[in-house]
Formats: structure tokens, sequence, C-alpha cells
């Protein structure tokens, strides 16, 4: 660890995995309720366990995307941070506000639209939090060397706060209102999370397999120009069936057809970067998160999401199972795979326990994915049979989710080897101790 500003990311990496626990058991929990459906139905509605399962997803993903900023910041600038006590005060912020919609959402208290339940004064403690971390970075990268990954992260965290704006607007027109809603949703996660993606992976590249700057930061512009270019238009996906004009489906057919090769390139940019460097860096869990993220991301969000993006196809499949397989794959790829890469990479600087034992973080590694993968295609099936049987056939819902209860039960089964696998990465990241065998042949003197 070159500079001692950097341990600030320390609160938003231990903040970012308590939140991550949290989803994953409330995710467990919400597929207990499919399942048996009388379970806390007083004490804690479906719609709160739901709620409380999405909302920590997107709160410890952007947790997680500011320990990142504190940590690659100082070593990309060559300059600690403007003020890491800001850093510090800004997270506890951010706890407490998350915290409060919580207690919230359990209370009744909430807006009730999707991703953005949460109450004015909780979005106004978003804002507050956002702006001291915007201008703690932005001091920090003013003042010290500028690169491609360091802008363009930067650039990217501007974005995610200037849309978050749009939550505020919430007007009584429905179709108005789900309009702005996706400039919120979709312009984050295949938007800017994409840039912020795109170059947390081309910080790991160059620090891992020891490839030169300058061709990691050709690929990383390329990477960014197909994010944004199908990015952007690829919202018109969701314009289907809102009552937007016409011409929103040529739009979202198209762009959305595209959005598949910005992630088929970050698969080819890691693995070439990997077999080009052709250095064995130590740290092979990191570099396994690393390749599993874009592998994963291009399947969950470029695959699946093609799968049911077209207008013809849409019309069938539009809120099935097939969305939430989508869904489920799509995050874990893309943005849970990323965030785990660095943190994995970073964390033995920040306490000292490089080297370190790895073997339980990759066996957490391939569990959960494995658990994930097996999740998305018992949705799938799932969603393929409700959209036969409900869409094409005219069953009823509920008659519906009586023929896909069994996928119902395979999904539970893959939630529950999911939480066990994070419990093995966390547990690898935060108690595991240090390799002792590797320790000890590390202090042999050289022959």
């Amino acid at each position: 660890m070159k500079y001692q500003s950097q341990k600030v990311a320390l609160y938003y990496i231990y903040g970012a995995l308590t939140l991550f626990a949290a989803q994953i058991l409330f995710g467990v929990v919400a597929g207990t309720v499919y399942v048996f459906p009388n379970v806390l139905s007083e004490l804690l509605p479906f719609n709160v366990i739901r709620m409380i399962h999405t909302n920590a997803l997107i709160v410890w993903l952007l947790m997680g995307y500011f320990g990142a900023a504190y940590y690659l910041l100082p070593e990309e600038c060559e300059t600690e941070l403007h003020s890491p006590k800001l850093a510090i005060i800004q997270f506890w912020l951010f706890m407490a506000a998350t915290a409060a919609a919580v207690v919230g959402y359990i209370l009744g208290y909430h807006e009730g639209r999707e991703f953005l339940e949460q109450p004015l004064p909780i979005k106004v403690g978003i804002v507050v939090v956002a702006l001291m971390f915007l201008y703690n970075t932005t001091l920090t990268l003013l003042k010290g060397r500028k690169t491609a990954v360091s802008n363009v992260l930067m650039v990217a965290l501007w974005f995610v706060a200037l849309l978050f704006l749009f939550a505020f607007y919430n007007p009584s027109n429905l179709a108005v209102d789900k309009m702005y809603w996706w400039y919120v949703v979709h312009l984050w996660v295949e938007g800017v999370w994409e840039l912020i993606m795109a170059s947390i992976l081309a910080f790991l590249m160059i620090k891992m397999t020891g490839v030169d700057r300058e061709v990691v930061e050709k690929w990383l512009y390329v990477m960014v120009s197909l994010s944004l270019f199908t990015g952007i238009l690829g919202t018109g996906h969701h314009y289907y069936w809102i009552g937007t004009p016409g011409y929103w489906q040529w739009i979202g057919n198209v762009f959305s057809t595209l959005e598949v090769v910005p992630f088929f390139a970050m698969v080819v940019f890691c693995f070439y970067m990997v077999w080009k460097g052709g250095r064995d860096h130590p740290n092979k869990a990191a570099l396994l998160w690393s390749l599993g993220c874009s592998v994963m991301a291009f399947f969950g969000a470029g695959v699946w999401g093609f799968m049911h993006t077209l207008s013809s196809i849409n019309y069938y499949t539009h809120g099935t199972q097939i969305t939430a397989a989508h869904g489920h794959l799509a995050f874990y790829g893309a943005y849970v795979m990323l965030n785990l890469a660095i943190f994995t990479y970073a964390l033995p600087y920040l306490r000292g326990r490089e080297p370190y034992n790895q073997q339980l973080n990759m066996w957490g590694f391939w569990i959960t994915t494995s658990a994930m993968a097996f999740m998305t295609f018992t949705l799938t099936f799932a969603g393929v049979v409700q959209t036969h049987l409900q869409r094409v056939l005219g069953m009823n819902y509920m008659e519906v989710q009586d023929q896909v209860a069994l996928f119902y039960w395979m999904r539970l089964g893959s939630g529950v080897v999911v939480l066990i696998g994070v419990t093995m990465i966390i547990w690898s990241l935060v108690v595991a101790p240090r390799d002792a065998s590797v320790t000890a042949g590390a202090r042999q003197p050289a022959e």
C-alpha cells in the first residue's frame, strides 16, 4: 500500500460486505416465501422483504464503488486523498441513511417505486453523501496525476450522482413517471455503471498483468465508447409497453441488440491482457474474480438480456421469471463480481496480509457462481413455462404459479448454496489468516 489515506477504503469494504450478507440473507427469505407463502406474512410482508433485498443490493454496490475509488485514486493520481476524515464521516452518514431507510421500510414508510422506495429525507441524505464523495475525490484528482482510469471512473461517478436526481421527480402520470424512472435504473446499470466496471477492470489488469498502461487505456476507451453508444439509446427496450411513441420499439430493438458488444469486448480485453502479460501474479483469487466478472457479465447482461430484449419476444416475456433470471445473473456477473474482485485485490494490502490463504476465497467463487448459474437456468425454464401457459394459453396468474412451483423450490435451494458460498468469501476476506506455509517460505533466505 503506497498511500496511508487508502486505508479509508476499509470502512467501505467492510460496510459493503455487511450489506452484501444482508442482501443475500433477505434473498433467501424471499425465496422461502415463494414456496411457503404464509411465512412472515404478518410480521414482515413479502413486499418489504423484496424491498430490502433489492435496495441492499444497490447500496452495497455503491458503497463498494466508493471504497474502490478511495483505494485506487491515490495510486492512480500519485497523491494522498484530499480528506480522509471527510471520507470517514461520509461513510457513517451513508450507513445511518441506510439503516434509517430499512427501518422506514419495515414500518411502511416508503414511496413504493421499485429501487427508489427511499423517502424524501433519505434521498436528500444520499445526495449529501454523494456530494461529499465527489468533492473529496474530485479535489484528489485535480491535485494529482490524471490517467484514463481515474478520469473515466470519476466521470462515471459524477453521472451516477446526477442521474439519481431524477429519483426526486415523481409525476402523477404513470407513463411519464416510468420514462424518467428508467433514467435512474437503466442509465445507471446499463450506462455509467459499465464505465465504472471498465475502469476498475482496467486498473486490476494494469496491476496484475504488467501490461503497458498505454495498451490498457486504449482498450478502456473502446469499451467506454461502446457502452455509451449502446447503453443510452438501449433504454428504449423499457419503453415498449408504457405508452411511449412507437419509434422506441425500433430504437430499443437496434441498440439493445448492440448492448451485447461492450460486454463481449470486456471478455476479450481481460483474457487478452492476462495472456499478453504472462505474469504470474500471486493473488490468484483476484485474477479469478476479474476474469469471472467479464465472462458472467457477458452471459448475464449480454446473452440473457438479448434473449428477451426484442419487442416481438418481449411482448410475451415481459415481467415473467425470464426477467428475474436476466436480472440476477446480470447484477451478479457485472457488478457483484466486480466489487469482489477489487476487494480481493485490495484487502491483502490494506490489512498487511500478503500473502494470504486464497483457497477458501476461490472455493467461494466457484460455489457461488455455480449456484447463481443454476438459479438463472431455473428461473429461465420457469419463465418459459410461465410465458406459454399465461401469455399464450391464457391461464390466470395463480394457476400458472402452481405449475412452476417446482422451479421455485429449485431457486430456493440454489439461494441457500449462494448463501454458503458468500459466507465462505466474506470469511476468507475478513477472518481467514494468511497462509502460514507461504509466509514461512517467503522468510527463508535465498540459497
